[in-house]
Order: C-alpha cells, then sequence, then structure tokens
C-alpha cells in the first residue's frame, strides 16, 4: 500500500531557481548574440564610440538595447516557473515584452526626430525573438525529459471531494510535462475517508474544514501548491484566509473548477462584486470563421495536390504493378452532419478485403468500435509501406477540395460504426472529418477509443485556425515517426 513517503521521491526543490538562473543567462547571451550580429552587419566590424550630433552612437545603442532587452523579459515575467514548460503563455509573453520594447524605441525615436537606422532594428528584432523562443524551447524539451522521470516537478496537494481529487490527480498524472506532481489529497467535510484514495493512491492527510487543519497537511507533505477543486466543503472566508496563509508561507493557490477539455480562448473571468466569476463561450463555426477555415482547406489542399502530384503518380504506378485491381480504394464515409461521401485513398489492400473482413474479426486489435489489426494479411507489400507514412491518404485532398472533408478535423467514421455512436459521440459530426486531428498526432491506432473520442470532441468544441495551424505541423512528425500507423 502507497505511503506518503513513496511520492516525495523524483522531485526538487531547487528547479525553479535553477531554471530561473538559467533563463537569465539564456537569454542574456540571445541578447547580445543578436545585438551584436546586428550592429556587425549593418556597421562592420570597427566600433565607433564617438557620439556625433547627425545619429545616435550605435555602440551605445546596442549597450542599452541589450541592457533593457533583458530587463524587459524580467518585466513582463516571462521566467516564472508556473509558466515554464507548459502552455503557450511563456511564449506569448517573450514575444509582448520584444514586441513592447521595440515599439517604444520606435515611438521615442519618432517623438525626438532620432534617425535609427532601420535595417538594424530590422535585424536585431527578428533574430533575437527567434533566438529567444528558440532557447525557450530547447528548455522546455529539457524539462518535459526531466518530467517524464518524476523530477522538475511542483508538489501539489489537491483539495476538494474525493471523486474531484481523484480526477485531478489522474488528469495531471497523464500529463507530467505540465510540471504538477500530486504527492497527497485533503478531502475537507468529508466522513469516513479511507487513509488511501483509492482511485489516486494518494494518502488522504485529512478532512477537516478549518484553515489550521490545511496548513498542518501542507507541512507534513510539503507541497509547493494547493489546488481547490470542486467539491470543497470550505467557507469562503476560509479559502480566502487561506489564500493569505499560502501567499506568506510562498506556496501557490490554485483553483481547479470542474471544467474539463475547454481551451483557454472560450474561458473569460469577470470580476462581479468581488467574486471572478468564469464565463465559458459556446463553441461556433459561423460566418466569417466557417469561410476563413473553408479558403485555408481550398488554398492549402490546392497547393499541396500540385507539390504531390509526381509523387502521387509514382505511387499509382507502384499500386497498379504490385497487385491486381483498382488504384484508389473509395469507401463509404459520414461527414458533417451525417452526410455520406465517398473517401478516397490509395489502395493498400487486396481487392476482396472487405469480404475477407469477418472472418478476421477474431483478430481485431482495435479499441471499441475501430477495427484494427497490426499484421493484417490484407494489406500489400506496397500497402505496408503507404500505411506506415500514410502516403496511401493523399487522395484525400481531393475530398478536401471538393468540400466533403477539411484539413483538420476528428476522424472520418465508416456508417457502422456511427451507427453504434452514443448521444454524445454524435457531436464528432458536427464539424467536417479532417485528413489530420489531435487523434492522427496523438498516437493514431494506439489510442483508445475513449482517448479518440475526447480529442475529437475538444476539437469540436476548441476550433481554431490557430490550433488547425498547430495541428498541421504536429502531423508532419507524427508522420515521420509513423507511431500507431498500421
Amino acid at each position: 500500500m502507497p505511503t506518503l513517503g513513496d511520492y516525495t521521491l523524483g522531485t526538487e526543490s531547487d528547479w525553479r531557481p535553477r531554471s530561473s538562473r538559467l533563463l537569465r543567462f539564456a537569454d542574456a547571451f540571445v541578447i547580445v548574440w543578436a545585438v551584436s550580429g546586428a550592429y556587425v552587419i549593418r556597421f562592420g566590424l570597427e566600433p565607433n564610440f564617438l557620439v556625433t550630433s547627425q545619429e545616435p552612437n550605435y555602440v551605445w545603442l546596442s549597450v542599452a538595447l541589450a541592457i533593457a532587452w533583458w530587463l524587459m523579459l524580467g518585466a513582463w515575467n516571462t521566467r516564472q516557473s508556473r509558466i515554464l514548460g507548459a502552455g503557450p503563455d511563456e511564449y506569448k509573453r517573450v514575444a509582448a515584452a520584444s514586441l513592447w520594447l521595440f515599439g517604444l524605441i520606435a515611438i521615442f525615436s519618432y517623438v525626438f526626430r532620432i534617425e535609427t537606422a532601420r535595417g538594424y532594428v530590422g535585424i536585431a528584432l527578428p533574430v533575437g525573438l527567434l533566438g529567444l523562443l528558440l532557447a525557450r524551447w530547447l528548455l522546455r524539451q529539457h524539462l518535459s525529459v526531466a518530467r517524464q522521470k518524476g523530477s522538475s516537478m511542483s508538489r501539489l496537494l489537491p483539495l476538494g471531494g474525493p471523486s474531484a481529487v481523484a480526477h485531478l490527480a489522474k488528469s495531471l498524472h497523464s500529463a507530467k510535462h505540465a510540471g504538477y506532481l500530486p504527492v497527497a489529497a485533503f478531502t475537507p467535510g468529508a466522513r469516513d475517508q479511507p487513509r488511501i484514495e483509492p482511485n489516486s493512491g494518494l494518502p488522504i492527510l485529512g478532512s477537516g474544514t478549518d484553515t489550521r487543519a490545511v496548513l498542518e497537511a501542507i507541512d507534513e507533505c510539503q507541497a509547493d501548491a494547493v489546488a481547490v477543486s470542486a467539491g470543497v466543503q470550505l467557507h469562503p472566508q476560509t479559502i480566502r484566509h487561506l489564500g493569505w496563509e499560502l501567499a506568506a508561507r510562498n506556496v501557490g493557490l490554485i483553483m481547479a473548477p470542474a471544467l474539463t477539455d475547454i481551451a483557454g480562448p472560450r474561458i473569460h473571468t469577470q470580476q462581479v462584486a468581488g467574486l471572478p466569476l468564469i464565463h465559458v463561450t459556446t463553441p461556433t463555426l459561423e460566418g466569417g470563421q466557417r469561410v476563413a477555415k473553408r479558403l485555408f482547406d481550398v488554398l492549402v489542399s490546392g497547393l499541396l495536390i500540385i507539390c504531390t502530384l509526381p509523387l502521387m503518380l509514382l505511387i499509382a504506378g507502384l499500386v497498379k504493378v504490385g497487385s491486381k485491381g483498382p488504384i484508389l480504394f473509395r469507401q463509404d464515409r459520414v461527414g458533417k452532419e451525417g452526410k455520406h461521401f465517398q473517401m478516397l485513398k490509395f489502395r493498400s489492400m487486396v481487392v476482396d478485403a472487405e469480404a475477407r473482413l469477418s472472418e478476421l474479426e477474431h483478430r481485431n486489435e482495435g479499441k471499441g468500435l475501430l477495427f484494427k489489426i497490426k499484421d493484417d494479411p490484407r494489406i500489400t507489400r506496397i500497402g505496408g509501406i503507404l500505411r506506415k507514412y500514410s502516403l496511401d491518404e493523399l487522395p484525400q485532398l481531393f475530398n478536401i477540395l471538393a468540400g466533403s472533408m477539411s484539413l483538420v478535423g476528428p476522424r472520418p467514421p465508416l456508417p457502422r460504426e456511427v451507427a453504434e455512436y452514443e448521444h454524445d459521440v454524435r457531436r464528432r459530426l458536427l464539424v467536417k472529418p479532417g485528413l489530420t486531428g489531435l487523434w492522427q498526432v496523438s498516437g493514431r491506432s494506439n489510442l483508445s477509443w475513449q482517448d479518440s473520442v475526447r480529442l475529437d470532441l475538444y476539437y469540436v468544441e476548441n476550433w481554431s485556425l490557430a490550433g488547425d495551424l498547430v495541428i498541421i505541423l504536429r502531423t508532419v512528425r507524427a508522420v515521420f515517426q509513423s507511431s500507431g500507423a498500421y
């Protein structure tokens, strides 16, 4: 049976100041490199320390710019430990700090009529910004590897109802890159609680409803942060006092509402009578958003068809020579709002593959309603290669151009799968199915049915054009890794 000691290993109390120091050094190195490089490219290798009245001295300006840029990153809190390693906030702050600095320089130059060399600024800003973002990305990869091993994590004490605590612990355990390690649980007001939470395996340190009991639990498990989740039976005034005590101890306070699979852009907070109310906007794909997505699909699919046409002709020849039968495989799939369409693929199986399906059903390795076999005997030799790198799906670009599919969306289901859908799962049909999607970049056939549905519903609920671009970039990596492709 787990004990509190089982959850104390693998954490480092000094990872936050160490990461902050590393970021300060990395920021300084990148800024000096970008600013000095811009100076050399624009003015040459000979430094000029003399100040003239015609134009600013760029040696001293470079020194001042480097110092101001480094301080601006600190003022924008880009090195806070809570934003390191997960989420876009870190990148947004770095970009905002840099753009604000150069915006202020432009305003200052305009007001005081100082002629600043455009080439100098035009090199320093993009090079420095890209360098800073790359340095953050490299540190994020380092943190992610460390966190998968259980180090560089913040020790967390979930506080709430038993089911909410178990759900929060499970979610954080599956997202170690976020950097939170639940080490114990506290369930205020719960009666007859076991010493160990059965679902998460976390030790339960108490169920008192006063601030003192919570603080004693924090001291016992040495938590770096407290997450107040749903079902917490504490008076609002008690939570307020708890916040004051945690601030005095430098322990973080996190509010974890019972909202799942809701993306940040849909969440808005508003102060009403001293209460931080959370508003969740309704997802829509109408009007301008629908036009933008369709225009994006047409332009990108058309460009990809032109670029990959020689490859598709080569694959068509290999499929024709490799086995008897048509080059293309047409299959009835269900699209947006339940409308059926013919999905195109390069044929990767023998001609009678559908007829032999019934004799192979006992070997099904797919999850839920999905039918998958890793070593499917119906797959041709060239078909195995096409499937490994998803090349068999290239003809779906014509489906996208015609409008029955989209570049990004839920997996296009078969009619027999849709017939067995539960009510909630049918929300997948609110948008067009996609050539790629969250299911493609998250494991494909290795995913469970529940995870596949959750990812598709998350996409439906939180669609954005920026999110589509991120998924497309992640798809390139997933294709080359070929993980879960069979």
